[in-house]
């Protein structure tokens, strides 16, 4: 049983960011994601605030969003990273299976990255991740650095039409990358 306490709420900053673009994209008409909510059940509550304090984790999450993009159903997750070095270990095995699955259904599975002290994010393909992934259960290293990826997934925070995180672009390269 894993607990939740504030802990839980880093990378907000990050996902409300995600949530503005995709609130963006569905009036735009580019797409329809949906934030998944991870099931808890609370054990504390601030009767003052009516705010949980404290709560457990019912079921392990799947990835952050789901929806579709023109027609093609995504999933992914979003992460943040201070630093220039990845740990898998904020990957789980249920999340990577779940996108496996995902992709075998002909879905497109992906991770965000902010990497914070580059100001930059990070389109990571399930194929990209699987590397990384296959690596460390090989008993290779356990994270990856940001000189390790491919450049051509980077990009910036955005302004234009108030999308924040535009990741349509990296999407349209993974899919002529399949192609």
């Amino acid at each position: 049983m894993s607990t939740w306490n504030s802990r839980g709420l880093r990378g907000s900053t990050f996902e409300e960011m995600i949530n503005r673009t995709n609130e963006r994209y569905q009036e735009l008409k580019l797409g329809l994601i949906q934030k998944i909510p991870t099931p808890i059940t609370p054990i504390e509550i601030d009767k003052a605030t009516r705010h949980i304090t404290l709560a457990y984790f019912d079921q392990k999450s799947t990835v952050d969003y789901i929806g579709v993009i023109q027609g093609i159903a995504v999933c992914f997750d979003a992460k943040e990273c201070a630093e220039d070095t990845f740990a898998l270990q904020n990957i789980h095995p249920h999340q990577v299976a779940f996108m496996q699955n995902f992709e075998g259904q002909d879905g497109v599975a992906f991770i965000l990255i902010h990497f914070t002290g580059r100001g930059l994010f990070y389109y990571m393909t399930l194929r990209e991740l699987m590397v990384f992934w296959d690596r460390a259960e090989a008993g290779g290293r356990k994270s990856f650095r940001a000189d390790e990826l491919n450049l051509r997934y980077f990009f910036s925070e955005g302004s234009a039409n108030g999308i924040l995180v535009p990741y349509l672009e990296q999407i349209k390269q993974d899919l002529e990358c399949r192609q």
